[in-house]
């Protein structure tokens, strides 16, 4: 009895642990106040736009004279000591291309109450002030990587932070628009009471930022770094709270299969079936509870460790740190019990209908191993999964695809493991186990043993199953996209070789595309007035001959006409109308509004451009901070940002249930050892030795590895042969379906391991237990 409430416990605990861990991680995913305007406790920023085409966008600028205007109303609010427009552009010092590629005019500097620690401010064009880790001293020059070209520049001071400042007035042409305005304030000035004068100043034309509201204007990459994080977290909670309930349901099935016999008894000396299913649901509560309170204890110890290892992996910015709060610890706690009750209430159900006789049966063999209600449902699940994963397939949104995936892998588990004792039979009949020669009893009887209880042996290799089953499809999925697309991009595009920006650098500047012949597209962000709100728009500069001045291309679904006027705020915050010249096929541009090269540049100075198609390889100099590679390879490299977060997102949901998996295999065959003590009787009477147990327990834990390696398998191989075919669809191009075989082959090794270890303790004690009774 001990047995069996210690490893519903263990995996109560273990899941409740997976659950606060990403829990109290989720809670401390708030963005946090950029350093740079921790002296500024106002701070006024643009209108939020909304995001029907990207994510991220960055707020509404105003032009310089707007700023300039709001500017000084607002410096002359009472409390406000001064009010500094902040300009933010690209720049990175050459050889420091890791560093975060943005700089700042120098007045920006006091929101972030930075000094210098050497030198003196910049006064005019050509002079920088850079961080620390550059190691540039007062008087010497660097090369700054701009929009514009690599450019030399003059270090007149150093500051701590790694930014970098240029004169205001330089500032203010490199980014013309305004997006943020800081508000310092006088010493004792109220900030709450000067944030409201703000708000009357500014009324729907921007937002009045303060405490932590702030975090809103952290960088666009933490911000995006921080969303991807918050999609892994949320995968993984929902994904643990799945494992939890499979694993749990599985266990409890499991203990009331080897309570037969008790279970009779009591309904024998008068226990009704109400008072049975009472107290299988009883005993659940009072695990689940117990589980709760050690598996948030084991989760808040992991968190911090979890958000290293989460920084460290580029899941989340530099700036993630583990905060504690209330509502994850109220998750954690009310999850074992509910998780436990859920997982237990089927096999309560079953425990109920346990007849009086079953007390009396010296054995019993399954009459039924599959109703009806079972054959239904697990069909129905594995429709469901299937067509989740053709929308995977076919989905253009990461997230939605995302999505299904994630429940496309539970409907497909959750089906086969309902349809499992069927398929059990045949798969141990084609293992042929040895039945002859010296020690064919093991084989005979464990043979035998899995063929009588077909349903037992389903509940012990579901946890294999679960595992399996998630690392071969989640992991082939991945791969097979990546594959996927990279061939979908490789046979569009038009050239042999691509130019593209060095390592750490985001895009290619106006001089090396100004020297280079090809196709380059200038992307940029516009703003667009729809009703009452502000949408953002992606815009591409192009050179066509019949896209000139103010003109606009824009798809053919757009509900826009040829010759309509358009208003378009661009990055300086000035308001362009254009004239809709050509309507094209929805599809087939490459964003939402195609302008002329020179009407992006106008209007972004610091718009890059993210790659070249080229129609022979060129050489370039070493400080082009450009190298060309063949279209294949950018075509791997074009989203390798991209699919690497995803890869390490998969990893982090494989380790998830391969790990609790494994452990949940460990732990059934722990709980099963009383159940075998008869078989293992029989084999120590007819004069079996310890190492003939021994085999027989390892041999049945393999063959448990073996049938839900083999149901796992089956499941994710056939789902991912439908996501190939519709991948081949999407892209128009053949793609291969790859498996990463070493993660499958660590996920099974991993599973057989540990089963293996659990089967030699489980001889070891099954040896004394039938020795004593021998005696």
């Amino acid at each position: 009895m001990l047995r069996r409430i210690t490893g519903a416990f263990v995996a109560v605990a273990i899941g409740v642990a997976l659950v606060a861990a990403a829990t109290l991680l989720l809670a401390s995913g708030r963005a946090k106040v950029p350093d740079r305007f921790a002296a500024a406790p106002v701070v006024v920023a643009g209108p939020e736009a909304s995001t029907p085409g990207m994510p991220f966008p960055p707020a509404r600028p105003w032009s310089s004279a707007d700023a300039q205007t709001l500017g000084a109303r607002l410096a002359s609010l009472p409390g406000v000591a001064e009010a500094v427009p902040d300009r933010t552009f690209y720049a990175q010092v050459s050889g420091h291309e890791r560093d975060r590629p943005e700089g700042h005019g120098w007045s920006s500097a006091r929101l972030g109450g930075l000094e210098l620690t050497a030198g003196a401010p910049p006064a005019r064009p050509g002079e920088v002030v850079v961080g620390e880790q550059v190691g540039a001293a007062p008087g010497t020059a660097v090369t700054l990587l701009t929009a514009a070209g690599p450019q030399r520049y003059l270090v007149t001071g150093v500051v701590a932070a790694p930014l970098i400042f240029v004169a205001d007035d330089v500032a203010a042409g490199l980014a013309p628009g305004v997006s943020t305005i800081g508000l310092r304030l006088e010493p004792g000035a109220d900030a709450g009471r000067v944030a409201a004068d703000a708000r009357d100043v500014v009324g729907t034309g921007g937002r009045v930022l303060t405490g932590d509201g702030r975090g809103a204007l952290e960088p666009r990459a933490d911000a995006r770094l921080r969303w991807i994080g918050m999609q892994a977290l949320t995968g993984t909670a929902a994904l643990g709270g799945f494992v939890t309930v499979f694993v749990v349901a599985s266990t409890f099935a499991f203990t009331v299969a080897q309570r037969r016999r008790e279970l009779g008894l009591l309904r024998a000396i008068g226990a009704t079936p109400g008072q049975v299913r009472r107290m299988v649901l009883g005993e659940a509560l009072a695990v689940g509870a117990a589980g709760s309170v050690a598996g948030l204890l084991v989760g808040a110890v992991l968190a911090p460790g979890v958000g290293r290892i989460l920084v460290w992996a580029r899941l989340e910015p530099t700036t993630f740190e583990v905060r504690f709060t209330v509502w994850p610890v109220l998750v954690s706690l009310a999850v074992g019990p509910v998780v436990a009750v859920l997982g237990a209430w089927s096999a309560a159900r079953r425990a109920a209908r346990v007849g009086p006789l079953e007390a009396l049966r010296e054995a019993a063999v399954e009459q039924r191993p599959m109703g009806w209600a079972r054959w239904v449902l697990g069909a129905v699940l594995l429709a469901v999964g299937v067509a989740l994963a053709i929308g995977t397939a076919a989905s253009d949104d990461a997230q939605d695809g995302a999505t299904f995936a994630l429940y496309s892998a539970m409907a497909l588990v959750t089906g086969v493991t309902a349809l499992a004792p069927a398929a059990v039979p045949p798969i141990v009949r084609l293992c042929r186990l040895p039945v002859r020669t010296k020690g064919g009893a093991v084989g005979l009887l464990v043979r035998e043993s899995a063929l009588t209880a077909a349903r037992r042996t389903a509940s012990t290799a579901a946890p294999v199953l679960l595992t399996v089953a998630f690392a071969v499809l989640v992991s082939g999925m991945v791969h097979t996209s990546t594959e996927a697309y990279a061939a979908g991009r490789a046979a569009d595009a038009d050239a042999g070789w691509t130019l593209v920006p060095q390592d750490g650098v985001p895009g290619l500047s106006e001089a090396v595309v100004a020297a280079v012949p090809g196709r380059a597209l200038l992307p940029t962000t516009g703003y667009v007035d729809v009703g009452n709100k502000t949408e953002a728009r992606s815009v591409v500069g192009v050179a066509r001959p019949d896209l000139t001045g103010d003109g606009v291309v824009v798809p053919a679904g757009s509900g826009r006409r040829v010759g309509e006027a358009l208003a378009v705020v661009f990055a300086d915050g000035e308001r362009v109308t254009l004239r809709v010249t050509a309507l094209e096929p929805d599809g087939s541009l490459p964003a939402e509004l195609v302008v002329s090269r020179d009407t992006v540049r106008r209007h972004d100075p610091s718009a890059l451009t993210p790659a070249i198609q080229l129609g022979e390889r060129i050489e370039l100099p070493a400080d082009s901070g450009a190298r060309v590679v063949d279209v294949r390879t950018w075509a791997a490299e074009a989203d390798a940002e991209e699919d690497r977060l995803v890869w390490v997102f998969t990893m982090l949901l494989i380790a998830v249930s391969a790990g609790y998996g494994a452990i949940a295999v460990a732990n059934t065959l722990l709980m099963a050892a009383a159940g075998r003590a008869p078989d293992l009787r029989v084999l120590r009477l007819t004069g079996a030795t310890r190492r003939q147990v021994t085999r027989f327990v390892l041999a049945e834990s393999s063959l448990m590895v073996l049938i839900g390696a083999v149901l796992g398998g089956a499941v994710a191989f056939g789902a991912l042969l439908s996501i190939r075919a519709g991948l081949s669809e999407q892209v128009g191009a053949p793609v291969d379906l790859v498996v990463p075989w070493p993660v499958v082959g660590g996920v099974v090794g991993l599973c057989l391991l540990l089963a293996v270890l659990a089967g030699v303790a489980t001889s070891r004690r099954a040896w004394v237990d039938t020795s004593r009774q021998a005696e």
